[in-house]
């Protein structure tokens, strides 16, 4: 089973049932429409920096974002490991 970007989880769990265009989120969150679009096409990573954004945008815990990426990037790794 392909591990889950974070950033498919910021869509459909996020952005789609709010309603919010990746646009909007990234004016909100002061940060270029480039950055959230590559996160939600899973070419990016969730930095520390995006995390705390995302964090106080949704009310969520600079926690949810990290762990979300750091499941998704030991996932990867253990694929790439048993590939070897």
């Amino acid at each position: 089973m392909k591990p889950i970007h974070p950033g498919e989880i910021l869509l459909e769990e996020f952005l789609k049932p709010m309603g919010i265009s990746q646009y909007r989120l990234a004016k909100d969150i002061n940060v270029s429409p480039r950055r959230i679009n590559e996160i939600v096409h899973g070419k990016r990573s969730i930095s520390v920096d995006t995390a705390l954004r995302l964090s106080r945008y949704f009310s969520l815990s600079e926690r949810f974002w990290l762990n979300l990426q750091t499941r998704y990037d030991i996932e990867v790794q253990k694929d790439k490991l048993e590939k070897r």
